[in-house]
């Protein structure tokens, strides 16, 4: 089974608005990124929120997903990891993998979600990540057996310091929008112009 952990718990102080309720093609970013999980292979699925919860959560009333507080979410997101990561355990206890997902990359669709599922059900290897712009990183998918090493992932550390420590064991699968994340109001106003 496999476990989506949608991390939206960040401040979003260079864009200085909460990114998680910009709107792109009719749909807030969080909201975007919940049906794409939902839509996706995956059986559960878990929103993580933290600065600007109040504001956030009041758009999700309608989604039929568990949004968790991260009330370390000033840490940095290894806190909002380690918690996705323990409430995901508590509530589907069968899950054999995680993925973790950014809500501000708009263009992570459930057919890129199945893609880490499908490639890790055909490989080895523990973990799968997503290729762009000459880097690996998210959405990624991690199997439980490296559940331990992200709850213990501390302060700004993602979980990219796994991707690069434990490289012969990754795989990717080729994202090419990838790279295209909402941190400024220039990225969400080239959003705007270029799609």
């Amino acid at each position: 089974m496999t476990g989506i952990i949608i991390l939206a718990a960040g401040s979003s102080s260079r864009l200085g608005t909460p990114k998680q309720n910009l709107v792109f093609q009719g749909q807030t970013l969080l909201k975007r990124a919940i049906q794409n999980a939902l839509n996706s292979a995956c059986e559960s699925v878990i929103v993580v929120l933290g600065a600007n919860a109040e504001a956030v959560q009041t758009t999700l009333a309608d989604q039929p997903v568990p949004v968790i507080y991260n009330p370390d979410w000033q840490e940095g997101m290894a806190s909002s990891i380690r918690i996705g990561i323990t409430e995901l355990k508590k509530m589907a206890p069968n899950t054999t993998s995680a993925i973790l997902m950014l809500c501000d990359q708009p263009f992570a669709d459930a057919a890129i979600i199945n893609q880490l599922i499908q490639k890790k059900s055909s490989n080895p290897k523990g973990i799968i990540a997503s290729a762009y712009d000459g880097t690996i990183g998210s959405p990624a998918l991690f199997h439980q057996s490296f559940f331990h090493e992200l709850l213990q992932l501390t302060g700004n550390e993602g979980a990219k310091k796994l991707l690069l420590k434990y490289a012969d064991d990754v795989i990717t699968v080729p994202f090419l929008l990838g790279a295209i994340d909402i941190d400024t109001v220039g990225d969400y106003e080239r959003l705007g112009s270029d799609f």
